[in-house]
């Protein structure tokens, strides 16, 4: 593994131990060159995903950006950050064992949709603001109504 400080092309592994959720493992590890440690991630991976953006553009499938998007929506909330990997690591899995390689950004947005709607209420209308592009604050409105009205059920 290359060293992200010096660039030096050899690092020795430190330590090794799964994440809370079992999805990937943690390695710690130092550089032989200048001796600075850092930390990286193995996942298991099953195929690599094209996302299908709705403009026509493709572009790789991108797990920090699904988990970016995530902590954004979560920000100020009381969730914590195993449960953004768990629901990241999940879609991620969703999206893997679907079959097609080409995945449209609608249905990433979907499955996102689907579980902050069952972590956090407050996460998932503000996802939703963005997804569903609201061009107003009436549709803001109308859609955490629907949502409120949903959760008294």
């Amino acid at each position: 593994m290359r060293c992200p400080f010096c660039g030096h092309e050899d690092s020795q592994v430190k330590d090794s131990r799964p994440t809370e959720d079992g999805a990937a493992i943690r390695r710690r590890r130092q550089c032989e060159g200048c001796g600075a440690r850092f930390t990286t991630f193995e996942r298991i991976q099953l195929r690599d995903l094209t996302v299908l953006k709705t403009e026509g553009r493709r572009e790789p499938f991108d797990r920090d950006k699904l988990e970016r998007s995530l902590r954004v929506a979560c920000r100020k909330r009381p969730v914590d950050s195993i449960q953004i990997e768990r629901l990241a690591s999940g879609i991620q899995r969703q999206l893997e064992t679907i079959g097609d390689s080409e995945i449209e950004s609608t249905r990433i947005g979907a499955l996102v949709m689907d579980g902050l709607k069952a972590l956090d209420a407050v996460a998932y209308i503000r996802f939703a603001s963005v997804y569903k592009d609201f061009a107003e604050a009436k549709d803001f409105e109308e859609f955490a109504g629907a949502v409120n009205e949903a959760a008294q059920k």
